[in-house]
């Protein structure tokens, strides 16, 4: 949700430390928060943790958000800043991209294709979380939040066309071990 004039009077209450602000602001947000978070992590609990890190530096922050970006790319900044840290502590991570599992396979017409999916879903997850923190949050934010190459560079803080690098990367690296696993489905069927 892009905020709009009447959001930025609630950005500068929330400055001024009106609580109710605070909560519309978090109530606005908190499922797009939490989403990248699930997404990037894979753990509900995790994502969880992530949301509630995201929106104490929110809170604690809040004084230094000028406009100079749009709010939600300062947040979405926020958010992947918390998730790379996440990522820095070294626990089980394990992305959900059911959306990137749909642009890839025709929806299942039996229980075997069914199970196929299933099977497939596991490994495009287990290779996702392989990629590079870099090119895994560009995956993220591209195929499960739908955001455009030069919103991404805005929350990473780099060029649309390093963007577009690291995801050209993410898609050779995912290709290659699509292919592999597609060779090892289609002969077990």
């Amino acid at each position: 949700m892009v905020l709009d004039a009447n959001d930025r009077e609630v950005i500068e209450a929330c400055q001024r430390g009106e609580w109710d602000a605070f909560r519309l602001l978090f109530e606005t947000h908190k499922d797009r928060v939490y989403s990248i978070a699930l997404r990037y992590c894979g753990d509900e609990s995790a994502a969880m943790d992530i949301a509630q890190e995201t929106f104490l530096k929110l809170l604690s922050s809040i004084g230094d958000f000028r406009g100079s970006a749009s709010f939600e790319s300062w947040l979405y900044r926020i958010v992947v800043n918390r998730c790379l840290d996440y990522r820095r502590r070294d626990l089980r991570v394990a992305p959900a991209l059911q959306g990137l599992l749909d642009i890839l396979m025709a929806p299942a017409q039996s229980v075997l294709q069914d199970l196929l999916q299933a099977e497939m879903a596991k490994d495009v997850q287990k290779m996702v979380r392989t990629l590079p923190p870099e090119q895994r949050i560009v995956v993220v934010l591209r195929y499960t939040e739908g955001l455009a190459y030069d919103q991404i560079a805005e929350i990473l803080g780099c060029s649309a066309g390093t963007v577009a690098s690291r995801l050209n990367r993410a898609h050779k690296v995912l290709e290659r071990r699509l292919a592999h696993f597609r060779v090892r489905g289609g002969s077990s069927v």
